[in-house]
């Protein structure tokens, strides 16, 4: 007759198949991927004069000039001819350029002195000979500046119009669409931006597009929502200290 086995060896045979059934499963898990992490930034003086939504709208502004310098850096790789056809070194160079335009907020040779929607049309304009990158990235941060007061920087002294910042957000979408719809004379496309075709499919710059008009539409909302939540307050305030106050018991 066969030796009975015990209870104990049964047990470690099973914990030992099961040992090896995890490692064996855990070789096929698939390595995470880094995202990167959200990163606040350090606190400094000047945001003791900034309210919440002071601080929001110098951070969506801040954001939003960040992603036009990338759609500039993402179209010259597209269109080297445009910086070709200024004095700069080179893509990097142009860039550059293009910052220092719009944060010290000098003139554009290109854009004859408009400002704001009179040089997005101008950069949106068939006819246009000049660096048209460096003119609609320039072009479209000025809207977004003036439609912000002038600003980049909001205290509590400074108010944001939510009308002016919407239809910036509005104006945003009528330039994506003629971006990628105008065409010159000779029936080109004024730049290369998105792509669609059986090989690629590039829709990198819509996305970008779609974070600077996000950003613009949460902001209008949410100053909006301020002036209106401040009214209803002061309403509360006026009812509530003449009718709601409590009444002598004694």
């Amino acid at each position: 007759m066969p030796e009975p086995r015990h209870a104990g060896a049964s047990w470690l045979h099973a914990g030992s198949c099961l040992a090896v059934l995890l490692v064996g499963c855990s070789a096929f898990e698939p390595t995470p991927t880094p995202h990167g992490e959200v990163k606040s930034a350090p606190v400094t003086t000047g945001e003791l004069a900034q309210s919440d939504v002071n601080r929001m709208a110098t951070l969506d502004m801040h954001e939003n000039i960040e992603s036009l310098l990338r759609l500039a850096d993402k179209l010259y790789r597209r269109n080297p001819a445009e910086w070709r056809k200024t004095s700069a070194l080179g893509r990097e160079d142009a860039l550059v350029q293009v910052r220092a335009a719009i944060t010290q907020r000098t003139p554009w040779p290109g854009l004859q002195g408009q400002r704001d929607i009179k040089a997005l049309s101008l950069a949106l304009n068939p006819d246009f000979k000049g660096d048209r990158v460096a003119a609609f990235t320039i072009a479209n941060a000025d809207m977004l500046i003036t439609a912000h007061g002038d600003k980049t920087s909001f205290y509590l002294i400074d108010g944001v119009d939510a009308q002016h910042v919407y239809n910036a957000a509005r104006n945003v979408e009528a330039a994506v669409w003629l971006l990628g719809n105008r065409r010159s004379a000779n029936g080109q496309l004024l730049l290369l931006a998105d792509e669609i075709n059986p090989q690629e499919r590039n829709l990198s710059y819509e996305r970008e597009f779609g974070k600077i008009i996000g950003r613009l539409d949460l902001l209008s909302a949410v100053v909006a929502e301020k002036y209106r939540r401040a009214a209803i307050s002061y309403v509360q305030n006026l009812v509530g200290g003449t009718f709601l106050q409590f009444l002598p018991v004694r």
